[in-house]
């Protein structure tokens, strides 16, 4: 979590004895807290700033959702195996967490001497962009990958669903007749024995005996039946109504290996954008995670500018707490004093814990708290996220 305190909080109203405090507010035993440095961005009106706290809140849970996302995609293209996802789950080919401690404020890519509604519009312009390509290449991943699941299925599957190319011997079709034609009828091989039984009377014109077994598997036998072609669709409806499959082919000459081709080709084609996939997972992520440190640095120093006023003196810190509410319960007790008449308190003056029409009167203004729009309000500048 990052937590934004005035300086005042030390007697000598210094920086250093100012964190010094902080560090100790919180003991070895429940965390740990790093200085986190923020640059002195361009204040503009108290308006202005209003409206660029609650346009950050609503980006900072844009970014978490973006994370979230790209972190699914990777999931789904290492199909959950948690070692190789932790991997590929990095900042700048480094664990996140490093990427915390060291945080420093892009000045290249975000220059600080902007305005801040230029940071804010750059910021969630990238958000965006970056959520859309890796969107977009995960969703041609699943398209490629679909295709070679249904040519997969279609050379492995049962005599109703798979390709009818190498099961079926030309010699069996009549194919050149004006007036004849060969339907391919998938029966369910417990009633094979009805099927031959009736198949010559469900409609006119059925060649007599002029079924022909041309193969089976462990559930179906599939059989060739001629009729005249003025009766092919009235055939056809028939066998559906007896729930017998039939089967649209036409023979191609050189078929099967043309259809081999096409296997391999869609494979080829699955891995080579299995593997984009992956990198610009990969990239998306370490990017929208920079992208969420950065407008989180804005929003402490947005809340900041509001909650402590000018002239601008705080320290912040980087706390990575090992008992959370502990450590919250701490700070909570060290500085509500920050608060001054804000919170409800008890018949001993102490903060009284839940004083919800603070709370939502304070949701109502749109003033932040640990989590965003909504979210509990403290003393002092506190905002809590968890990178997964």
């Amino acid at each position: 979590m990052l937590v934004s305190l005035p300086t005042s909080i030390s007697p000598s109203n210094d920086s250093e004895e100012a964190f010094t405090a902080l560090r100790s507010t919180i003991s070895t035993d429940n965390g740990t807290v790093l200085p986190f440095k923020i640059p002195d961005f361009k204040i503009g009106t108290l308006d202005a700033l209003v409206q660029q706290a609650d346009d950050l809140a609503k980006l900072e849970s844009s970014c978490e959702a973006v994370v979230a996302k790209v972190g699914d995609s990777l999931r789904t293209l290492l199909e959950g195996d948690e070692e190789k996802i932790s991997q590929q789950k990095t900042v700048n080919d480094k664990p996140a967490d490093h990427y915390l401690r060291t945080f420093s404020w892009n000045k290249v890519k975000y220059r600080a001497d902007k305005p801040l509604a230029e940071l804010i519009d750059s910021l969630q312009k990238e958000l965006v962009s970056i959520d859309n390509d890796v969107k977009s290449k995960y969703n041609q991943y699943n398209q490629v990958k679909t295709n070679l699941t249904t040519l997969q299925r279609k050379q492995t599957g049962n005599l109703s669903t798979k390709s009818l190319t190498p099961v079926v011997n030309p010699s069996l079709l009549i194919q050149d007749s004006d007036y004849l034609e060969t339907h391919l009828v998938v029966v369910p091989t417990n009633v094979k024995k009805d099927f031959l039984k009736r198949y010559e009377t469900i409609s006119p014109m059925v060649v007599p005996r002029s079924s022909v077994e041309v193969a089976k598997d462990e559930e179906f036998t599939l059989f060739a039946v001629t009729t005249f072609k003025k009766h092919s669709a009235e055939f056809q409806h028939k066998c559906r109504e007896m729930k017998w499959t039939p089967r649209d082919y036409k023979y191609v000459e050189g078929g099967k290996e043309e259809e081999r081709k096409e296997v391999e080709r869609v494979a080829k084609d699955e891995r080579k954008i299995w593997g984009e996939a992956l990198r610009l997972g990969r990239t998306g992520w370490s990017e929208s995670v920079m992208i969420w440190i950065h407008v989180l640095t804005l929003r402490v120093f947005v809340e900041t500018v509001l909650r402590y006023g000018l002239p601008l003196e705080f320290v912040c810190g980087l706390t990575t707490p090992k008992l959370a509410k502990k450590a919250k319960a701490s700070l909570d007790s060290t500085y509500s004093y920050l608060g001054g008449n804000a919170f409800g308190r008890d018949k001993k003056g102490r903060v009284a814990k839940d004083d919800s029409t603070l709370s939502s009167d304070m949701a109502a203004a749109g003033v932040g708290g640990h989590g965003g729009e909504g979210s509990e309000y403290t003393a002092y500048v506190y905002y809590e996220f968890e990178i997964i």
